[in-house]
């Protein structure tokens, strides 16, 4: 990102002196035809940056300056915003600690490195809440790069999008990456000017336009995508049921991909270990795969339909394992 490498330059002056634009171009991975231009737009922004002629010369700063900056690239000040979005540290009750600190970090920083990383920021969201990475595997996104691009520079999106076994061509204008844990979405306009969101993985081609966007006034990803979550849960087939189950186990249950709430109430008959729970799965058959894989941990109490599945699967499976005993 350029605001990040401007920020660079004046790091690198500041702490090395001297640097010719050969040196600054293999530090910074670019030409040396960018960094010829960062350094007019460092000059033209008031930076005090001069070229010093000759076998010996090379890019300094005037002496006796110094940048009002922390040390931080803008990039490491992206990622650390956007760690913010995390749940752990809510639930370590730093959260609030962290916002401070990111504040401190943005007013001590350039206007250009500031903005950028609001930028970045508002164009991507992490939802670490919910589904288990580790039950997924390694989910491929070849085409990540592209569709980043796109976002970054509000440019149209031509794509070939795979849905239930067909694949379906569309141009859409994306306007936000979002990473529920080990899997990326974008969320974008579509040529119906409806904000859809695309599962990037399922992209079979993506191509970028020159057609240029403005996103929606007043669009803010995060409040999009959760307000998308909830009517995406609302959509969803519920099967409640009442179950009685260890309170070490409540969190673990709170994860699953098909469980869709879970309301606690105290059962005070086993000193505290255990608990009843109102659950709401998905299905009569995600229910009792479920609450099979908890074993002795989870009993099911209510609906007596439930409790009959799971009786029949335990029975199928002593029949199993007795026959080849």
């Amino acid at each position: 990102m350029r605001a990040g490498r401007l920020v660079s330059i004046v790091l690198l002056l500041q702490s090395e002196g001297k640097l010719t634009s050969k040196q600054l171009a293999e530090r910074l991975e670019v030409t040396e035809r960018t960094v010829l231009r960062d350094m007019e737009e460092l000059s033209s922004a008031g930076v005090p940056v001069y070229a010093e002629r000759g076998p010996q010369g090379g890019w300094l700063l005037t002496p006796g300056y110094r940048a009002s900056l922390t040390g931080l690239h803008a990039d490491e000040l992206t990622a650390l915003l956007l760690s913010s979005q995390g749940e752990a540290l809510g639930d370590l009750g730093q959260r609030q600690s962290l916002e401070a600190g990111l504040r401190k970090l943005l007013a001590a920083t350039t206007d250009a490195a500031r903005q950028n990383a609001e930028l970045v920021r508002s164009k991507i969201h992490i939802d670490g809440a919910g589904w288990h990475a580790e039950k997924f595997g390694k989910v491929q996104h070849p085409l990540l790069p592209v569709v980043q691009e796109a976002v970054w520079e509000e440019r149209e999106l031509h794509i070939a999008y795979e849905r239930e076994g067909a694949v379906y061509e569309r141009m859409i204008r994306p306007l936000g990456l979002v990473a529920k844990r080990n899997v990326w979405y974008v969320a974008a306009l579509t040529e119906e000017d409806e904000i859809r969101t695309f599962r990037v993985s399922r992209l079979r081609s993506a191509e970028l336009l020159p057609g240029g966007f403005r996103p929606p006034e007043g669009f803010i990803l995060a409040e999009y995508w959760e307000r998308s979550l909830a009517e995406f849960k609302d959509q969803l087939p519920r099967y409640p049921a009442l179950v009685r189950m260890k309170r070490s186990l409540l969190r673990q249950l709170n994860s699953e991909r098909y469980v869709l709430s879970v309301h606690q109430e105290e059962d005070g008959t086993a000193g505290g270990e255990w608990v009843r729970a109102r659950v709401e799965f998905e299905t009569l058959e995600s229910a009792c795969q479920i609450m099979i894989s908890y074993g002795a941990g989870m009993e099911a109490l209510e609906p007596s339909a439930l409790r009959k599945m799971i009786m029949d699967e335990i029975e199928a499976l002593r029949v199993v394992y007795w026959n080849r005993a």
